[in-house]
């Protein structure tokens, strides 16, 4: 019996992958790196244009890789969407990205990660006939260190924080933003002009990227790596105050082994979400599900109690 639920399992597996196209490429290369992505595509064939996400993994900057969501993309692609899940640089190896690092040393990680992702997202568009993709409706997300990426390279400045030549189109914008445990150096970037719908997932006990304001790491502020951040829930309030679409899913007691929930247990949000976000829809919401974690603080949240 257990060796025909295996087969079966295998034979799923293989099928639901054979389902989708999978290509990778190199989006950017130079002397002393080569930037590669995984393309996940549906394997129907339509005449409309496929809206894009693209992807950045966790891991600190240090660590981490592109194919660690496959299941991710074969489920966006089954439903109709395109994928790219992204390889970029991980500065931060055999560094410290923790309180006894240095401070400068981590906004460079953060600002070298965001620069490759949009000259990835710059080459998805120069392609984007190629692979019937639509440069209209490209939707940005990650996990931890990815979806630091996400932010900020939804509100920085492209012009002046770009480490490669400028190459995105005028008034580039990306369709929305979905982030597993993120945070943003400068909640004030978020403005109402700037400001895109946004799925948003952290644990109100996460240690590691802080849920609402506080320092990376947890670090004291006599560290020489202390870095000040706005998490989800800040984001989240900051977001109401401008009367943006936004849709928070809280674990109380919850820490940072959340961060992926919406690319593995969640990933009907996410669906929901860009359905959404496409159909024009406008949406505020905050879900609250407990962590479940025996003899975890809800903390100072009421709405945990």
């Amino acid at each position: 019996m257990k060796n025909q639920i295996l087969l079966f399992v295998i034979v799923f597996t293989f099928n639901s992958m054979k389902a989708q196209e999978i290509k990778t490429m190199t989006y950017f290369q130079n002397d002393t790196i080569k930037l590669d992505l995984d393309l996940y595509l549906p394997q129907k064939k339509t005449n409309e244009k496929i809206p894009l996400i693209i992807f950045a993994f966790g891991g600190g900057f240090s660590g981490g890789e592109r194919t660690s969501e496959k299941e991710f993309g074969l489920f966006m692609a089954k439903n109709g969407y395109a994928v790219a899940s992204i390889s970029y640089s991980l500065y931060m190896k055999g560094k410290d990205f923790g309180c006894k690092g240095t401070l400068t040393e981590k906004i460079k990680a953060i600002q070298i990660g965001v620069s490759d992702m949009w000259q990835a997202t710059s080459f998805l568009i120069e392609n984007a006939n190629k692979y019937n993709l639509d440069s209209s409706k490209i939707f940005i997300s990650g996990i931890s260190a990815g979806a630091e990426i996400g932010f900020h390279a939804s509100f920085w400045d492209y012009k002046l924080m770009n480490l490669y030549k400028n190459n995105l189109p005028e008034n580039f914008k990306y369709k929305g933003f979905i982030g597993g445990s993120g945070a943003i150096q400068d909640i004030n970037l978020i403005t109402k002009e700037k400001a895109i719908p946004m799925l948003l997932a952290h644990g109100n006990n996460d240690d590691t990227v802080p849920y609402a304001a506080g320092s990376h790491r947890s670090c004291p502020t006599n560290a020489s790596g202390w870095l000040i951040l706005f998490g989800s829930y800040a984001v989240y309030n900051h977001m109401n105050e401008l009367h943006k679409d936004i849709e928070l899913i809280t674990f109380c007691g919850g820490g940072h082994e959340f961060s992926g929930y919406l690319f593995h247990q969640g990933q009907q949000y996410v669906l929901d979400f860009v359905n959404d976000v496409l159909k024009g829809k406008r949406f505020e919401s905050h879900i609250i599900i407990p962590s479940g974690k025996k003899g975890a603080s809800s903390g100072k949240y009421l709405f945990c109690e």
